[in-house]
């Protein structure tokens, strides 16, 4: 059996959904002051930093990053973000990924923000697989996808050339 690939999102696509999500954030914290974008290192990272610059442009809250670092394959082992959690005590956060797929990793991010005392929190993904096995769902999402197990999304947003790939 041979593998194909499909372009699901092309460069233009994924910068529109970025655009709409960023005002979805906007309008979910419109009375807030600052709202802190925690991108799960590494696509949702730089998913986030797209977003935080989007959000710049349409409004005068103040966009913070944090860059969270989860082991995929060991998402039980200790988290590490990017800013203490007393930075981010009692203000509104948005955890950020390129793909939603089982859950684990976007469970395994909640449960460590849950941890300190949060004004709100939300979650955003650029497609969501709709393969769950915890009960997490994407607040913000781009896209949602019916695949198979057997298939691979691939998320490409560095370069000139941002594309979402099925593979």
């Amino acid at each position: 059996m041979s593998t194909t690939s499909n372009i699901i999102l092309n460069h233009t696509e994924i910068n529109d959904k970025i655009r709409r999500i960023a005002f979805q954030i906007y309008e979910s914290n419109i009375d807030e002051t600052e709202v802190i974008l925690a991108g799960i290192d590494s696509n949702g990272y730089i998913f986030a930093k797209k977003l935080k610059s989007v959000l710049q442009k349409i409004s005068d809250i103040n966009v913070s990053l944090c860059k969270v670092s989860i082991d995929k394959k060991n998402p039980w082992q200790d988290i590490k973000t990017s800013i203490d959690s007393e930075d981010y005590k009692n203000k509104s956060i948005v955890l950020v990924d390129d793909v939603l797929n089982s859950g684990t990793t976007l469970i395994y991010g909640v449960k460590h923000f849950l941890n300190v005392p949060l004004k709100q929190f939300k979650t955003a993904v650029l497609v969501n697989r709709n393969h769950k096995k915890y009960p997490v769902k994407a607040d913000y999402k781009g896209i949602s996808l019916s695949t198979s197990l057997h298939e691979h999304v691939d998320v490409v947003l560095e370069g000139k050339n941002f594309k979402v790939v099925l593979e």
